[in-house]
């Protein structure tokens, strides 16, 4: 069903949602004529940018199996948008059947779909919430019935903080979970940047500030890395996402910082 049949309360008509620009990006068909407007104005500033978001979209599959082959069975995405080919659950129970994910977005339509996807799944929830409240998320009575933080979980932050601007606080949000995660607790995330393309950065933001319901804030290398404070980075490191840990059938561009957003992966530090 397009998402130009219906309009849920509460939903901004005049402003392209983030989530559902991220769908248009990937070739969904949850989204509104006003996110494929703000995603071709996207586009004219950087042509690569459905090449970008696929990529961003490899890194957290890749990361969630990695995971998973690392004895995670718990998993927290905030952020998580519309649902796509791929997701969080289908990856970890391909692995491990039982994974249980827990995913947090407070998009109206980003909520729907995934109810209606999870309805049958009993190890699979969404969370209407927004990022900025971790204490609200992590007293959720979904969260804490699927979670239990006295083992393994992991907390995925793909594509989302550089929606949260420096006032709400970035770093002190990606803390608030750190320290609700047990010692065997792990960050995963991806964050555009301002050093590689500078130029395209400003546009970007420029062109979200205008056009969609949230704001973009791009941040240099060593901004990013302060966000895994308290975490110790995994090898590679925190690199240009379609260099962590490629596989076979991954695309290694010649020159990786034309894709202008940072992934990693850390485990919390004892």
């Amino acid at each position: 069903m397009s998402g130009d049949e219906f309009l849920p309360e509460g939903v901004d008509a005049g402003k392209a949602s983030v989530a559902r620009m991220y769908d248009a990006m990937l070739g969904g068909e949850h989204n509104f004529a006003i996110d494929r407007e703000a995603l071709a104005a996207f586009t004219a500033i950087d042509p690569q940018v459905r090449t970008l978001a696929r990529a961003n979209r490899a890194f957290l599959q890749r990361a969630v199996c990695s995971l998973t082959e690392a004895g995670v069975r718990q998993f927290i995405d905030l952020g998580s948008g519309i649902p796509t080919q791929g997701n969080v659950h289908e990856v970890a129970q391909s692995v491990a059947p039982g994974a249980r994910v827990v995913y947090v977005d407070n998009d109206p339509v980003a909520v729907a779909h995934s109810a209606s996807l999870l309805g049958g799944n009993p190890d699979a929830v969404i969370v209407d919430a927004d990022i900025r409240r971790p204490a609200e998320i992590l007293s959720s009575p979904q969260v804490r019935k699927l979670i239990d933080f006295d083992q393994p979980v992991a907390v995925l932050m793909v594509t989302i903080l550089h929606f949260i601007t420096a006032e709400e606080d970035p770093a002190d949000i990606v803390a608030a979970f750190r320290d609700a995660l047990p010692d065997d607790g792990w960050l995963a995330l991806t964050h555009a940047t301002n050093e590689d393309r500078p130029d395209t950065a400003a546009a970007v933001g420029q062109l979200y500030r205008s056009r969609a319901t949230s704001p973009v804030t791009t941040r240099s290398r060593a901004e990013i890395l302060t966000l895994f404070d308290g975490f110790d980075l995994v090898e590679p490191g925190l690199v240009h996402v379609p260099l962590w840990r490629p596989g076979p059938s991954d695309t290694i561009p010649d020159n990786p910082s034309e894709y202008w957003v940072y992934a990693g992966v850390g485990r919390k530090r004892p």
